[in-house]
């Protein structure tokens, strides 16, 4: 069963049309890696799915079932777990007040399991949101989306400003969920780490996809990785 299709997508936000015709898919229990540079449209693709941008043309189904108008609240239903660019954990709450937010819904994803799979999160556990170290905070922000038991999971650059040994912890996060039947949609700019996970690959530029295929042929396409790899580059010289 596909996890999602996107066919032929134009994407809005206000008059800027962001993403043209797109299409792509995920078969359940795939881990696909969405790559391109900054403004390609990568976040507006999670975005539209999850219902944030308007969608005036093409289809969105989500477990084989039309999605292209549905609330936020249903895609969640249907068991969509989003993990935004930025994290957004509440700084006001305490980790364990943010990890009781998401609506209860049964599956092997709990606090007690989520703790498990991030020690550092029981230990700061009293501690607000906002006090947690960027690493913390993604761990946070996985965590939320993981309690909602997801079929498929939307993560939106979650190596994002942080050191290489949380990244490091993370990803492998990443790979334990995926071998557990999720099924996951990556945005990722740290683009080797995401390709050593993947099982296949889409490459966006401005809006349009000019890359579908298997890992191994992206790995062999030297020019673009090296272009894409750019981008991480770039990113940290402004940091």
């Amino acid at each position: 069963m596909k996890a999602l299709e996107l066919n032929e997508v134009n994407a809005y936000y206000g008059k800027a049309h962001i993403l043209h015709d797109l299409s792509l898919s995920l078969d359940e229990g795939e881990l696909v890696a969405l790559l391109g540079r900054n403004g390609a449209g990568k976040s507006t693709t999670l975005h539209s799915v999850m219902g944030f941008a308007s969608v005036r043309s093409g289809s969105i189904r989500l477990f084989e079932q039309e999605a292209t108008q549905f609330s936020t609240t249903r895609v969640v239903g249907l068991g969509v777990g989003f993990v935004p660019e930025g994290r957004r954990v509440f700084s006001n709450l305490t980790v364990l007040e943010n990890l009781m937010v998401p609506i209860d819904k049964s599956g092997p994803w709990n606090i007690a399991e989520v703790f498990r799979l991030f020690p550092r999160l029981e230990e700061r556990k009293a501690s607000k949101g906002g006090q947690l170290s960027g690493g913390e905070q993604e761990m946070l922000s996985i965590s939320r989306a993981l309690l909602l038991n997801p079929r498929l999971l939307l993560l939106d650059e979650p190596s994002q400003g942080l050191a290489p040994l949380v990244v490091r912890e993370v990803f492998d996060v990443i790979d334990s969920v995926r071998k557990q039947g999720t099924s996951i949609l990556l945005i990722e700019q740290n683009v080797r780490a995401a390709l050593r996970l993947a099982d296949r690959a889409y490459v966006l530029d401005t809006g349009r996809l000019t890359y579908a295929g298997t890992v191994a042929e992206l790995e062999a396409d030297e020019a673009r990785l090296r272009q894409l790899a750019g981008v991480v580059n770039e990113e940290r010289k402004k940091q």
